[in-house]
């Protein structure tokens, strides 16, 4: 507890390296909230401003902490090839409504190596005419990779958007065997 009999959230963050990039990852008591790509330092820091006045703390740099160990193992597991399910306590604060039901659905029923359509995601979630509403759910993803949705593809074949990038989105599906692996 603060001064003020308040208590006070607690935000611990790290950078991990990846085959896609650099990886921000963040976490409170409640489990990890945010994973960030291409965290570079401009990228880091307009991610850790926006966090920290999202939740109310200061984010602090703690590659070794607790909160993140476990992340950090997942994580770096599944891009070894190593782990296909992420089994970590999710923070879900940052996302609300709608988008949180689809994010969750879209965690707990589509497993590794598999894809799904944006309408057929809206549909499992009682919204069958909601795919756009789906693609902007996507693009709210506070916890991208470990909330899969670069697994989230267009009904007609189409890769889809991706916040992180469409070649990222393409090194994802190629790490779960979905795409093959670019030739060069």
């Amino acid at each position: 507890m603060n001064s003020h009999g308040q208590n006070e959230q607690q935000v611990v963050w790290t950078v991990v390296g990846t085959d896609i990039g650099p990886l921000l990852l963040a976490a409170t008591g409640e489990g990890l909230v945010n994973v960030v790509f291409h965290a570079t330092d401009e990228v880091r820091h307009k991610a850790l401003d926006r966090l920290g006045s999202r939740l109310g703390a200061e984010p602090v740099e703690a590659p070794g902490s607790p909160l993140l160990a476990e992340a950090i193992r997942q994580v770096e597991a599944y891009f070894a090839g190593a782990r296909h399910d992420f089994e970590l306590p999710l923070d879900w604060s940052l996302i609300s409504g709608f988008n949180r039901q689809v994010l969750r659905e879209l965690s707990s029923g589509v497993p590794y190596g598999t894809v799904v359509g944006y309408g057929d995601l809206a549909g499992r979630v009682g919204q069958p005419g909601a795919a756009q509403a789906v693609g902007i759910a996507m693009g709210a993803n506070p916890l991208p990779v470990v909330v899969p949705c670069h697994r989230v593809v267009e009904s007609d074949g189409g890769i889809g958007g991706f916040g992180g990038g469409l070649e990222t989105k393409r090194k994802l599906l190629a790490l779960e065997g979905v795409l093959p692996e670019p030739l060069f």
